[in-house]
């Protein structure tokens, strides 16, 4: 019982009070929304970087899309990375955004982001090699500066990876690299 607070305070409504101010209306979710995204998230640098990845990846896979890939296999791999990665990464965004850590406590958020962005980085590194090596067979074409281009930006979303995932360890060490620290109650 010491672990009681001192001072409990409790809310009660009437059953009306809901249909007064929009119950099931859209103003009372986006109200519900807002209360549950983490604004100091969008200042964070983890979050610039997540941001980040997202542009590049973006920039990448349209500018590679754009011109006829699929003369070369290698970007069949730099295509499925780019895709892939650019839809979990604003899923995860997302997910960190609205607070998803509070509502799927069994998931170990410290470590799971970290292997994410880790796995993500080796990935975009062998893409993007894979991209900067294949642009010089596009040199006499139209396609060459947007070759170039996505080489760039997979360059760029390999270098936010790596330090989202260098972020992500820092942060899984803070939290004492224990994977369970999240899921057991106190």
């Amino acid at each position: 019982m010491a672990d009681f607070p001192s001072k409990v305070t409790t809310e009660t409504s009437s059953p009306n009070s809901q249909s007064s101010q929009g119950g099931n209306s859209l103003s009372g979710l986006t109200a519900n929304m807002t209360n549950r995204m983490d604004i100091s998230f969008i200042r964070s640098i983890p979050a610039i970087l997540m941001l980040v990845e997202i542009i590049s990846g973006l920039l990448q896979w349209s500018l590679i899309a754009s011109a006829p890939y699929t003369v070369l296999p290698a970007y069949g791999w730099v295509m499925l990375v780019a895709v892939t990665l650019w839809i979990l990464t604003t899923i995860l965004f997302f997910m960190i955004l609205f607070g998803a850590q509070q509502i799927l406590t069994s998931i170990p958020w410290p470590l799971t982001v970290m292997t994410y962005h880790a796995t993500a980085a080796g990935l975009y590194l062998s893409a993007f090699l894979a991209n900067a090596a294949s642009v010089r067979p596009f040199y006499f074409t139209y396609y060459y500066g947007r070759m170039a281009a996505a080489a760039f930006f997979g360059a760029v979303a390999a270098v936010a990876y790596g330090g989202s995932a260098y972020l992500s360890y820092m942060e899984w060490k803070r939290d004492g690299g224990n994977a369970a620290t999240n899921t057991v109650p106190t």
